[in-house]
């Protein structure tokens, strides 16, 4: 830590500071929990004057927002190395173990990209529209497997199902009551596999 401060407290760049203020609020997050989140004790991670985040961010919730989309980005970024470590149908697996697994390895950043989302009752902007996004990555990946592009409906539905599986088993993962499967399954990436296997989520494009 010491050594991450000293290395932190030369100045900063303008994009670099704001950079660097996410990533300790990051860290604090994951350490000591959103209540443990100020801009004071951001700025004192970051090796910073107090006075510094406030460059970037008016209060407390604009640096949470900003903690939250970084959030969202790292999730796609997981999720697109997991699909292009797959082949096949089993691509859709990968992205919902990918999802899953992002979660359980950022449980605080999980709950603040939720509880930012819930607040402003909207995913972040661009989640529908950007292809880089985690949720059309989700939707193009069926449409590559032979979802039907032309039924948007169904198509958004069924990219919310698989959606809303993977935030279910990423809620509930960890429980103690699965433990005996994992152990029967061997280990948790293959109940994870399991589970996504029996949700059926993705019915229309088996055979292809």
């Amino acid at each position: 830590m010491s050594e991450a401060k000293s290395a932190e407290s030369r100045p900063y760049h303008h994009g670099d500071l704001r950079r660097a203020l996410v990533d300790a609020a990051r860290r604090l997050l994951e350490a000591e929990g959103p209540s443990a989140l100020s801009l004071r004790a951001v700025a004192r991670e970051a090796g910073v004057s107090p006075a510094a985040p406030y460059h970037h961010f008016k209060d407390k919730a604009e640096l949470l927002d900003a903690v939250a989309q970084e959030g969202w980005e790292i999730l796609g970024q997981q999720m697109s190395d997991a699909k292009a470590a797959d082949q096949g149908l089993h691509q859709l697996t990968a992205l919902g173990i990918a999802y899953v697994c992002f979660a359980r390895d950022n449980p605080a950043l999980y709950r603040v990209m939720y509880d930012a989302a819930r607040d402003k009752e909207m995913l972040p902007a661009g989640m529908q529209d950007n292809k880089d996004s985690a949720y059309c990555m989700v939707r193009d990946t069926m449409i590559e497997h032979g979802a039907d592009p032309t039924a948007e409906v169904d198509l958004e539905l069924a990219t919310v199902a698989a959606w809303c599986g993977a935030h279910g088993l990423a809620e509930m993962a960890g429980f103690k009551q699965f433990e005996h499967l994992k152990e029967q399954l061997g280990g948790e990436r293959a109940f994870f596999d399991a589970v996504f296997g029996h949700m059926g989520l993705f019915p229309s494009m088996h055979g292809h």
